[in-house]
């Protein structure tokens, strides 16, 4: 890994399509996170799976809208592929990993582990013999690889949950079609870009214990987590596109600035009164993660 200063927070979004006001308020969030503790703040694009010709480009001009900025260079998945293979080498040496041939329908249609709950991979492929492999290999199935996982479980300290236990199963570090898994990318990138603090969304907290045993294995820091609440749109269900009105560029159609969405996602986080617009610059000595909502933003159009 390469040697940088220590200290860090991220926002990595997925250039899948544009931000909506949700993913533009947990980016607010980790700014405020990086700078009040005075980290670098990096931006990484995680272009390993769905990537739309223009979206990054949009994504980063909302980011830079709303004022936040960011050190270095912007890092892309994309161009790390070498240490994601280095990685999965080093686990691969310590028999730490094995062949997996299942489809995703048959993974569905398993019976789940009797120490996972539902979706986590129930072991099919964990002992097949050489022989077994090597027939599935002749039927011309692509074998992904996946962690040869010791624990069932694994704790992390998060700032806003506090000690969270969550399962461990024997995640995809490989998939089929050769592309390394955002599991093992995320945990790779994270340790050599010195990230120590990890702020996103808490749908993903239940995510956190299994990158952390998986840095653990691997040698590497596991970072602090903060998973923050999501936004919701008023039926109760994560803010999509659908929603309509969701994104910057829907804001501006509207008439609304960029300082005005900033000004609405601060009160969304009871940092800014009805009617006040501060800056960033004015938000961050009143960022206090203590005082953070823990449950979810609904947001209302209108």
């Amino acid at each position: 890994m390469s040697e940088r200063a220590p200290g860090a927070g991220r926002f990595a979004p997925s250039p899948s399509g544009d931000l909506h006001l949700g993913n533009l308020r947990t980016a607010l969030l980790a700014w405020l996170f990086a700078r009040s503790t005075g980290r670098r703040f990096l931006m990484r694009v995680e272009d390993l799976d769905r990537v739309r010709p223009g979206a990054e480009a949009r994504q980063l001009d909302d980011l830079a809208a709303l004022g936040l900025d960011w050190d270095g260079e912007i890092v892309r998945q994309s161009e790390r592929l070498p240490l994601y293979s280095a990685a999965l080498e080093t686990l691969t040496d310590a028999g730490l990993t094995y062949e997996c041939f299942c489809t995703r329908r048959e993974i569905q249609q398993a019976a789940t582990a009797p120490h996972g709950p539902d979706g986590h991979y129930p072991g099919t492929c964990r002992d097949l013999t050489e022989a077994q492999r090597q027939a599935k290999r002749d039927a011309g199935r692509p074998p992904a690889v996946r962690l040869r996982a010791a624990a069932s479980e694994f704790t992390v300290h998060d700032e806003l949950h506090g000690s969270y236990t969550g399962a461990v199963d024997d995640v995809v570090l490989r998939r089929g079609d050769g592309v390394p898994a955002y599991n093992l990318a995320v945990v790779v990138d994270d340790a050599d870009q010195g990230v120590d603090q990890v702020v996103r969304g808490d749908d993903l907290l239940s995510s956190a214990p299994r990158q952390a045993y998986l840095a653990t294995l691997l040698g590497l820091p596991v970072p602090r987590y903060a998973h923050v609440p999501l936004a919701l749109n008023d039926e109760g269900k994560r803010l999509a596109k659908r929603d309509g009105a969701v994104t910057l560029a829907d804001q501006r159609a509207a008439g609304r600035s960029p300082d005005w969405v900033l000004a609405a996602l601060a009160r969304s986080l009871g940092m800014a009164a009805d009617g006040e617009a501060p800056t960033l610059s004015e938000l961050l000595p009143r960022f206090d993660p203590s005082n953070l909502p823990r449950t979810p933003w609904i947001f209302t159009r209108g």
